[in-house]
């Protein structure tokens, strides 16, 4: 599965960056901001654009962690599984993120691309620990109970958005 990429949206991430190949990773980072991934689509167009090979492109895409290949969800979860979250009970929170949306380690996005789930060494609130971010928004002291729930109020904000 794969997006058709809208080329005019390409073109004014390419613009604002002035079309300019040293700034290859901003211009990926503004293409994962609308996507929330790197569609493949992208690299032929922005190789011919920039005028620079897509093995260079893909090597900056596959480097830097940030950057996703594949589909993620709207809601991204990251759970911390960091030392202090671990010792916290952190896989629990993960075990149930999983068990309620249908993941694994090996499938981290549901089918409707509602949810990703993917585990962190860290998120720096080692206080509030065991913590998990949703869309880079940090929650803390989390229990496998205030996950079912957390679940219930994004799935309510998806339906509210649609009305």
């Amino acid at each position: 599965m794969d997006t058709q990429c809208d080329h005019k949206i390409l073109d004014e991430i390419l613009e604002k960056h002035q079309y300019n190949p040293g700034n290859i990773i901003a211009i990926l980072q503004d293409t994962q901001e609308v996507y929330r991934y790197l569609p493949k689509d992208i690299f032929p167009y922005y190789s011919d654009r920039l005028g620079i090979s897509q093995a260079q492109i893909f090597s900056i895409a596959t480097f830097y962690e940030n950057f996703s290949l594949e589909p993620k969800g709207k809601y991204v979860i990251k759970v911390c599984d960091g030392t202090a979250c671990h010792v916290r009970k952190s896989a629990a929170i993960l075990d149930q993120l999983r068990k309620e949306l249908g993941l694994s380690s090996a499938k981290k996005t549901t089918g409707d691309l509602l949810f990703t789930v993917e585990t962190v060494s860290c998120l720096g609130a080692c206080g509030l620990a065991p913590t998990l971010t949703v869309n880079d928004q940090v929650m803390g002291m989390m229990t496998p109970q205030k996950v079912t729930d957390l679940l219930v109020t994004l799935r309510e904000e998806k339906a509210d958005a649609e009305m």
